[in-house]
């Protein structure tokens, strides 16, 4: 098919970074440190870059990153704002500003809208591109790397009837219209998801997609295509580094399975040729350095053993640098308020993300978690605190806190992921579902009745948290010069008011317990340093550590009240907002470890700890 774009007029623009970009200059660094090291790391197109090197991340430096954020947002399901995830431009900048300020996020997982994007077969909507690389663009220029994704559940909104129960979002109209489908109806559900498995229009439409009836796949790659050579003609070159790839399709599920077929031949008939078509319409579109980030058979991963289904993309061999093995993982048995109505516990996901991390392995491709999350309201929301807790620590490290400290090199590669989700608009809708001028959606995600944004605007319309900022605004290696070897992180958020402290420190580490203390959060990093090393080692530092107080001890140096400049600095996040990041300089080869506690320290203190996690860091590795 020919794709005809419309051409509206809609200016386009492109914005100066200059304005926005923290170059920091650092100096005196420890002896022996490279003196491009030494010079500081501007903020450009090197460290913005995110490479693929076998199961990590990499930046234009070589030093592995870690990507950390939000899915931006759930507002792009909804018909309000025409599939964008904003009313326009001055909301984008707030949201970015505040994700990376009281987020503590470095990237983010942009959501875009088929319908919006091909309203009409065969005619791509450029002002629908044109608004959304705008409001894409205020994340890049704080500094965030953004990867899009083409959105769907349930296949489309408009399988659904006016006085249908649910909604879905994904497929224009005209491919609805073109599958000839009956009325829809999911029979007794009692949540949305079921739909996929139950309804049995819904299954036919997206069994359709994967068999290319109508030519309706063949249509979505060249909306795709064209979305893409658009953001990369519309981008400039700083901008476009920050990009780290696409996204494809949101949870894909066969819909029916042919006659003696399960998830895992499907994928390798169905799902997989699909992304080797995506995968070539990217690099038709100037993507050929960015990856192509995969998601299996959705129900590959499910906690609910009669929801689970063969998948994991473990049929397709491995994928290699130009792609991302890309999942998502949800505590279906808290969720559904039945099947589980216990609090998450110290090391609850550890074999969940593990199954991740082995995946990662088999196919030689750096894992990303795209979704997680818990709902905010509802009859499982008292799970939450602990639940994103558990969730965030399995991310950090495939061990539990009681047993990190004896066995930290079996803790695993710290994994890449964005909550779902970071929704301004929380609870302040206006959605006409499906249509319908009788059913006005207000509260929660005005969507299906979820509830799982991290954020919503204040009576002055500020953006503020709705959950603990010690649990989402994190210390996490936001980049490793060298390889990292083991991470944990203490937050010591609260459960209704209730300390949550889940790592243990062994009796045999006092000068450690002693520091760290019982209330404040505290993180280590345990790397192996590169030869040659350009760029120092990143942390992002929350909000929560007061510099002057925050504690760093490291093989490097130990300090209280890090200053801007040295082996050991606290200096701004790239992008011009207020968010922090410790940097760690002058590590030559070998073995190295920081700890980051946001309590203070003496000197005396600090020189017992570096010796006793000097005994422990070589005892360990």
């Amino acid at each position: 098919m020919t794709t005809q774009v419309m051409r509206e007029a809609h200016g386009s623009g492109r914005w100066a970074w200059g304005a926005v970009l923290a170059v920091l200059a650092s100096s005196s660094l420890c002896a022996g440190a490279p003196a491009s090291a030494a010079a500081g790391v501007p903020y450009d197109a090197r460290e913005a870059e995110v490479g693929v090197s076998g199961t990590h991340f990499v930046d234009g430096y070589g030093r592995e990153v870690v990507l950390r954020g939000f899915n931006v947002s759930g507002e792009t399901k909804l018909a309000e704002y025409g599939g964008l995830p904003f009313a326009g431009v001055e909301d984008a900048r707030k949201s970015a500003r505040a994700l990376r300020e009281l987020g503590g996020a470095n990237s983010v997982r942009f959501l875009l809208s088929w319908a919006a994007a091909e309203p009409v077969r065969g005619q791509v909507d450029e002002v629908y591109l044109s608004r959304a690389t705008a409001q894409m663009r205020e994340f890049l220029a704080v500094g965030l790397r953004v990867y899009p994704d083409f959105h769907q559940d349930l296949f489309s909104r408009y399988v659904f009837d006016k006085d249908s129960w649910y909604s879905g979002d994904g497929a224009p109209r005209w491919v609805v219209q073109a599958g000839g489908y009956p009325r829809e109806s999911c029979g007794i559900c009692v949540h949305w998801g079921q739909n996929i498995t139950q309804n049995q229009t819904v299954k036919s439409a997206m069994r359709d997609f994967w068999v290319n009836r109508n030519g309706v796949q063949d249509a979505f790659l060249d909306t795709a295509q064209a979305t893409m050579t658009y953001l990369a003609g519309h981008l400039d070159a700083t901008e476009f580094a920050g990009i780290a790839g696409f996204d494809p399709y949101n949870e894909p599920y066969a819909g029916q399975y042919a006659s003696g077929e399960d998830g895992a031949p499907w994928e390798q008939g169905r799902l997989w040729p699909f992304y080797e078509k995506f995968r070539a319409r990217m690099d038709a579109a100037g993507w050929q350095g960015k990856a192509a980030l995969v998601e299996p058979n959705m129900f590959w991963n499910s906690n609910l053993s009669f929801m689970k289904q063969p998948g994991g993309l473990g049929g397709v061999g491995t994928l290699g640098p130009r792609y991302v093995f890309n999942t998502h993982f949800y505590d279906q048995a808290r969720m559904s308020g039945f099947f589980n109505l216990s609090k998450a516990k110290d090391g609850e996901y550890a074999a969940d993300f593990n199954s991740v991390r082995d995946r990662s392995t088999a196919l030689n491709a750096p894992a990303l978690v795209s979704e997680f999350g818990h709902p905010l309201t509802g009859t499982s929301s008292d799970k939450a605190p602990s639940v994103v807790k558990g969730q965030y620590q399995a991310l950090d490290s495939g061990l539990g806190g009681r047993t990190w400290w004896q066995n930290p090199a079996a803790a695993g590669p710290v994994l890449s992921a964005t909550q779902w989700q970071w929704d301004i608009y929380s609870g302040r809708h206006h959605e006409v579902m499906n249509g319908n001028p009788g059913k006005i959606r207000t509260v929660g995600d005005a969507w299906n009745d979820e509830d799982l944004s991290a954020v919503r605007l204040d009576g002055s319309g500020a953006p503020v948290l709705r959950q603990d900022a010690r649990l989402l605004d994190r210390l996490y290696p936001s980049a490793v010069a060298g390889h990292a070897l083991a991470f944990l992180y203490e937050d010591r958020s609260r459960d209704s008011g209730s300390l949550m402290t889940w790592n243990q420190i062994p009796s045999a580490m006092p000068e450690l317990t002693g520091l760290v203390g019982t209330e404040l959060p505290y993180g280590v990093l345990v790397w192996r340093g590169a030869a040659g090393a350009s760029a120092p080692t990143e942390l992002h530092l929350p909000a929560g550590f007061d510099p002057a107080r925050t504690t760093v001890v490291s093989d490097l140096g130990a300090v209280t009240g890090p200053g801007t400049t040295g082996a050991i600095a606290v200096v701004p996040e790239p992008g011009g907002t207020s968010a922090r990041r410790i940097l760690l300089s002058g590590a030559a080869e070998g073995l190295h470890f920081a700890l980051v506690s946001a309590a203070p320290a003496t000197a005396e203190q600090r020189a017992a700890v570096q010796r006793e996690l000097a005994r422990w860091a070589a005892a360990a590795f």
